[in-house]
Formats: C-alpha cells, sequence, structure tokens
C-alpha cells in the first residue's frame, strides 16, 4: 500500500524545522542569562525568612499564634489563608476587640482606619 494519493502528493507532510533553527543563529541579546554568570556577580539577594526560623526569642503569645496558623493551615489545605481566616483563628484563641483603637506598630504615626457600620 502506497503513501502516495491520486493527486501525487504524499498523504502525510513532514516538516523538518532544522534549518531554520532559531536557536543555531547567532542574535545578540541585551544581558546573556544561560551562563548564570550575571547572578553571580551580583550580590545574593535576601531569601524569604520563615519568621519560625529565625533566631529572635518570640513571647508565648506570638508561638501561640504561629502554632494556631500554621495548624489551621495544615488541616484545611490552605497554605496561604485570606485575612478573614486570620481573624478567625484569633478569634478561636480567643482574643477579642476590648480596647480602642491606638496608634499603629511600627514607623507609622497614624490611627489604623475604622471600619464603616452599615
Amino acid at each position: 500500500m502506497s503513501n502516495i494519493k491520486e493527486n501525487g502528493y504524499p498523504e502525510v507532510l513532514i516538516t523538518d524545522r532544522r534549518m531554520s533553527d532559531r536557536r543555531k543563529r547567532n542574535i545578540p541579546v541585551a544581558v546573556e542569562r544561560r551562563s548564570g554568570k550575571d547572578r553571580r556577580e551580583q550580590p545574593e539577594r535576601r531569601r524569604q525568612i520563615d519568621p519560625t526560623t529565625c533566631e529572635r526569642d518570640y513571647n508565648n503569645d506570638e508561638i501561640e499564634f504561629m502554632k494556631a496558623m500554621d495548624q489551621y493551615k495544615r488541616d484545611n489545605r490552605r497554605p496561604f489563608p485570606t485575612w478573614s481566616e486570620v481573624l478567625e483563628v484569633l478569634y478561636a484563641l480567643g482574643y477579642r476587640k476590648v480596647a480602642g483603637p491606638s496608634i499603629m506598630p511600627g514607623l507609622s504615626n497614624s490611627m489604623p482606619p475604622v471600619a464603616e457600620t452599615v
């Protein structure tokens, strides 16, 4: 049985792309990334640090919160919980809003935003 049809053309057409392979051409690029040389010359970027492995002394409340969040993420298969879920974990730990707003922690000199009541 022949693969050539009645019109004289083969039934299957195979295209060989090796002749125009763009990787074989020598096209200049702005930054050569294949060698990895550009990354080795730059200072190492700071990697994300897991606060549970940091050499910092945490107080008991911080440790309890970190463990509760870790347990929540494992139980619910949620590596990145929403802020609503974080608030639910805080409520589950027994935290409630009992004082009025105060100045935001850190370098901020502003008060936290107040939620509008409907």
